[in-house]
């Protein structure tokens, strides 16, 4: 079993959302073009992933997947509603980032104007939906894991949208060649970004480290063996 920090740390790194499955890519180009505006998604897409994984994670777990009803009446157990994950995933996001809309709408207004658009499409970054899908697949044992998983995967989106952002306002005053200047450029650097965050893969986590120390003991007793032999 993973621990927590183990779950929480791979999310931001090794298994960052944009540079390890290319999730929400759309508003990650569109909206990285300053800093302010890159902060102000990557903290709406921190909230909603806090929010509806763990939310999502109650319903799969007490609602949705066969057995889960079995706290309601025993009877229930064979009942397998695991056909509504999406729609209910989707719902539960939708009416989050509503919530995260009125928000930043009556308090930055000044943020929801830069955002336009993509702030309500946060309900159909698939980011978001990935996160919550990704929670169902690894079966997480505790709603602990669940919210360190999505913490961890928007801060990875978070720093992956302001780097960019702030490596784009750079740009503006390099010679880039013609062709490449806008979305050319900022798919290569992406591309370069992405081969950076590959390097966090070779990370040895707990659970890979005690396995990685079982199996080096192993060795070490098996030549011991062949030595005294």
């Amino acid at each position: 079993m993973e621990s927590t920090l183990d779950i929480f740390i791979k999310a931001i790194f090794s298994e960052n959302m944009i540079f390890a499955y290319f999730l929400g890519m759309c508003s990650y180009l569109a909206v990285s073009k300053t800093v302010k505006t890159a902060v102000g998604l990557g903290a709406a897409v921190i909230f909603v992933l806090v929010v509806t994984v763990p939310v999502n994670y109650l319903l799969e777990n007490y609602l949705l997947k066969e057995g889960a009803l079995v706290w309601l009446d025993p009877s229930l157990a064979e009942i397998d509603l695991s056909f509504l994950s999406f729609i209910m995933f989707i719902a539960v996001v939708a009416s989050i980032v509503q919530l995260v809309e009125m928000l930043v709408e009556k308090f930055a207004p000044a943020l929801y104007g830069a955002l336009g658009i993509f702030l309500p499409l946060i309900a159909v970054n698939c980011s978001i939906l990935g996160g919550a899908l990704f929670m169902q697949e690894r079966q997480y044992s505790t709603i602990l894991d669940a919210t360190a998983f999505a913490f961890g995967s928007g801060i990875g989106w978070f720093i992956a949208i302001v780097a960019i952002a702030a490596i784009r306002e750079k740009i503006r005053y390099s010679k880039v060649p013609a062709p490449l200047r806008g979305l050319g450029i900022t798919f290569i650097i992406t591309g370069l970004m992405g081969i950076a965050f590959m390097s966090f893969m070779g990370i040895k986590y707990g659970k890979d480290q005690a396995k990685e120390e079982k199996t080096s003991l192993e060795i070490t007793v098996k030549n011991t063996q062949i030595k005294k032999s």
